[in-house]
């Protein structure tokens, strides 16, 4: 008799750590629902990568929710009034979305109540990150004992997990473990300000990290950047 694989949600945001989160959970035996969000950022690149990654990967259901937190503005990602930085800053940055992986992760959430799912992954990191307080371990640990709490599935005792496997790594180390896993990084868009065809600036906070990434790495950069 074939034994059914366990179902996981994965966070799908076309960039590269979720790119890895995704290979991560096929390795360990999950059977993925991927999950990405429109929320009105400044391009549709990355959602086009979502796609791409998940087709790579052989993902059936991928699903793609829209939602409107960028209406509240207060984000260089969603908000065209505020420019995206180019330079390093002290503190939290203008790219940090109010709340963004709070709401993604009720959605997630929800979808994995519906979908019989009792492990959400998703590819936040506290090393080489930009200083997002919802990135942080204290976050997550909070989030999942909201979540075995607040579910239907928690009181009834089937635990939700929220896996965060890249928390720990730096740059390089996700580049490494995810070319082991067969990622293609070339498919992926991590760029904040990324052009139509998905190419990406190289400047922003988001290009740097993932520039040095595959340098640290000792491996090629893939990434399409603008001319």
């Amino acid at each position: 008799m074939t034994q059914t694989r366990p179902k996981a949600i994965i966070l799908l945001s076309g960039g590269l750590d979720s790119a890895t989160c995704l290979a991560i959970a096929l390795h360990e035996g999950f059977d993925p629902v991927a999950l990405s969000f429109d929320y009105g950022q400044r391009h549709n690149a990355e959602l086009a990568a979502s796609r791409r990654v998940a087709e790579a990967f052989g993902v059936l259901d991928h699903r793609v929710l829209r939602l409107e937190p960028g209406a509240m503005g207060g984000s260089a990602l969603t908000d065209t009034s505020i420019a995206v930085p180019t330079e390093e800053s002290e503190g939290i940055p203008v790219t940090y979305v109010p709340a963004r992986n709070t709401v993604f992760l009720s959605f997630a959430l929800g979808l994995a109540e519906v979908v019989g799912a009792d492990a959400i992954f998703i590819g936040v990191n506290a090393v080489d990150y930009s200083g997002y307080p919802d990135c942080r371990p204290e976050f997550i640990a909070a989030f999942e004992h909201l979540a075995n709490l607040a579910t239907k599935a928690g009181v009834e005792g089937h635990r939700m997990k929220i896996h965060t496997p890249l928390i720990a790594l730096t740059k390089a180390d996700i580049i490494a473990t995810g070319l082991r896993l067969g990622v293609d990084y070339a498919l992926t868009v991590s760029c904040y300000q990324a052009d139509i065809e998905g190419r990406a600036c190289g400047t922003c906070d988001s290009c740097r990290l993932r520039r040095k990434g595959f340098i640290d790495a000792g491996v090629p950069d893939p990434t399409h950047y603008q001319p």
